[in-house]
């Protein structure tokens, strides 16, 4: 099958409401292996078993993805594949490894501030409160009509050291 066809049946198959997680964890699988790039079929498998509850071997098939060269092949995937890889990281408890990954995620429009909400949960995750919220509200101010200032100043607030002055 071509490179367009491929696309339009995973396209189906993440919108069919009719399928459960398991049907579409072996649908995904059939069309996995017939990706037109190793790393497509890897990160769209991954996908199925992480929204299927199936985190462990999502975590197995992300990075089959980026050993297979994602951010080549599909650099709209990749991007995304940083959200989701590192929010089953979270999930399996290894925390620092999501926050690291989501530090280091660059910009893209496909994840617009997704990366920094998922950043945000994590850091929530390993009890650094103060340091989510910062991030949250940090990733939430561009999108205000207005109050940019103060609410960067408070964010900023939430992480700096006490004043003993005040």
């Amino acid at each position: 099958m071509d490179a367009t066809e491929w696309e339009r049946r995973v396209v189906d198959l993440w919108a069919d409401d009719t399928v459960d997680d398991e049907q579409r964890i072996t649908r995904m699988r059939d069309l996995a292996s017939e990706a037109p790039h190793p790393a497509l079929g890897a990160f769209e498998l991954g996908g199925a078993c992480d929204s299927g509850g199936h985190e462990a071997e999502a975590d197995v098939h992300y990075a089959a993805a980026t050993a297979q060269g994602l951010d080549t092949a599909d650099p709209v995937r990749a991007a995304q594949m940083v959200v989701q890889h590192a929010s089953t990281l979270r999930n399996l408890g290894r925390v620092d490894e999501a926050i690291a990954m989501l530090d280091a995620a660059p910009e893209h429009p496909a994840t617009g501030a997704a990366p920094r909400v998922f950043l945000a949960l994590a850091l929530h995750s390993a009890g650094r409160s103060d340091e989510a919220l910062r991030v949250a509200i940090e990733a939430i101010e561009p999108t205000l009509p207005r109050y940019h200032r103060s609410v960067r100043a408070y964010a900023a607030a939430l992480t700096e050291p006490a004043d003993p002055g005040r």
